[in-house]
């Protein structure tokens, strides 16, 4: 993980400046816009603000998230079955789409040099649906049968098969109950991303370019228009106290968990009524090398009944700061904090007229959550064992440590049936002018940060997006671009072997 020093690089600003950009967080949505930003328009000026003393230390952090390229080869939350007992798989073609889609923009700045060895951020790892039970079963053959039927998911396999099931991953199926009735798909063009050394490349490249400050431990404490338009940003050098004022004709809110306090401060009429859920995580970490080299998978299984998508259970092979990993979890909890290293005041502070009916809404509408939270919180280790024996029935309470994950904060707004809805996605929140923009939500998050980031240029910057340089650029960036790989066969499958290729997929 890049450390910067907190000083400002490249060409400093004096106070009550103006600049073209501003970016509030050093996570992955911020490390992304930036580094688009200045390829479209390499005479922006862009100043980066992060509270922390490092880059990619909240949710981008590997520890802090799943570490998934999130494609919907292996979530199960992305395909409900519908009443009528078919499977809606609309979301997940949507999300292989989006992270083809990223997976194109890294591949372009690894051709350029940008972003050194592919392998220091993603690497194939074969996706995994595991269930039990002969329901579950029953489900997991349905979704594969629909999902298999469009080319995104091309090469799916699919096996009851208990040898065929051990041999993909035969620490699931070690010491298993012979007449449980199993099943799994498996999908050998899944991957593992560290979001964290990815954020730090992006950062790092972004860094050197003319025109661009990266910030670190300064903290953003107020946002307010000015009558131009533009917004005069109020920041904290935390090492020093002292503080600074700013003009940004333009200002990105991608501070996790911190956005939505941000947003309110604004005052944009587009931030009233968005309420923050925060959910917090542990993962139980293996400790035992001999463990860790007999798994070769992301296996995800079917989440509770209640439980939020962060906290469908997963066992996981990772690759952790050059070193691999195998981790089980999340287990999910309740804190009052919107970030991990936040105040506990953090839920409270957030709550505005604008938004008390929305937040009352959600609490009485999601019980099931509710409960299923105080469940996770009040539970032993010998509890966190047994789900682990689930998917592991040999595990042993001694091969595994448990640690802390990332902080979440669900997305809740206003909703004209039910008053207010708790969301489990990803929100993107601008004015009406493009002035500013705010990301709010989770999963799946930085899987999707490049298509997110391009809806938000296109929303933000109307008038340059229109110009043929910025259309050219956005084509050689994303080949893709102006077209939909979710209905052009041919398109995808070009598309994913020249990515395949470049990033050391193939």
């Amino acid at each position: 993980m890049a450390v910067y020093d907190n000083k400002m690089t490249n060409n400093s600003t004096a106070s009550n400046s103006t600049v073209d950009v501003v970016l509030i967080g050093a996570g992955i949505m911020s490390a992304t816009l930036g580094v688009m930003l200045k390829e479209l328009q390499p005479n922006f000026t862009i100043e980066l603000f992060e509270r922390l003393d490092v880059i990619a230390a909240e949710s981008s952090a590997p520890m802090n998230n799943a570490g998934t390229g999130h494609s919907a080869f292996c979530e199960l939350n992305y395909t409900p079955q519908l009443p009528d007992g078919s499977i809606e798989i609309k979301k997940a073609i949507k999300i292989a789409e989006q992270f083809e889609t990223s997976k194109e923009f890294w591949a372009y700045l690894v051709e350029k040099g940008h972003l050194g060895n592919p392998q220091n951020f993603i690497r194939k790892v074969p996706h995994m649906s595991f269930v039990w039970g002969e329901k579950n079963v029953e489900y997991l053959k349905k979704r594969r049968e629909a999902l298999v039927k469009h080319h995104l998911f091309k090469g799916m396999e699919y096996s009851e098969d208990r040898e065929q099931i051990k041999k993909w991953i035969p620490l699931v199926m070690e010491g298993r109950d012979a007449d449980e009735k199993v099943s799994a798909t498996f999908m050998d063009i899944g991957t593992d991303v560290n979001f964290g050394s990815l954020t730090s490349a992006l950062i790092g490249e972004m860094n050197k370019k003319p025109g661009v400050t990266v910030n670190l431990n300064h903290e953003v404490n107020d946002l307010k228009r000015n009558a131009d338009g533009s917004w005069k940003v109020v920041v904290k050098d935390k090492s020093t106290g002292t503080k600074r004022k700013l003009n940004a004709r333009f200002v990105f809110v991608g501070a996790g968990g911190g956005a939505l306090h941000l947003l309110q401060k604004s005052g944009i009429e587009e931030s009233k009524g968005f309420g923050g859920f925060p959910v917090s995580g542990q993962w139980l970490v293996c400790n035992n090398p001999d463990i860790v080299k007999q798994h070769e998978a992301k296996v995800y299984g079917k989440a509770s009944v209640g439980s939020p998508p962060m906290s469908v259970p997963h066992l996981d092979t990772r690759m952790i700061d050059g070193k691999r990993a195998l981790l089980f979890g999340p287990y999910a909890g309740f804190s009052t904090r919107f970030l991990k290293q936040g105040s506990l005041l953090d839920l409270f502070t957030s709550i505005k007229l604008n938004n008390i009916l929305p937040l009352l809404a959600v609490g009485r509408d999601n019980w099931p959550l509710t409960k299923y939270l105080i469940q996770q919180v009040m539970q032993s280790p010998a509890d966190r064992l047994n789900a682990l024996k689930d998917y592991m029935p040999n595990a042993k309470a001694e091969d595994w440590d448990l640690d802390i994950a990332g902080q979440r904060v669900q997305v809740i707004k206003k909703d004209a049936k039910h008053t207010g809805v708790l969301e489990f996605g990803t929100e993107v929140v601008s004015s009406a002018d493009g002035s500013i923009s705010a990301l709010l939500g989770a999963s799946p998050g930085a899987s999707t940060s490049v298509p997110i980031m391009i809806q938000l240029i296109e929303r933000c910057f109307k008038n340059h997006i229109k110009t043929d340089s910025w259309q050219q650029k956005l084509k050689q960036m994303i080949p893709s671009y102006g077209e939909s790989l979710a209905n052009n066969e041919a398109l995808s499958e070009a598309t994913r072997a020249r990515t395949s290729e470049i990033l050391g997929l193939a």
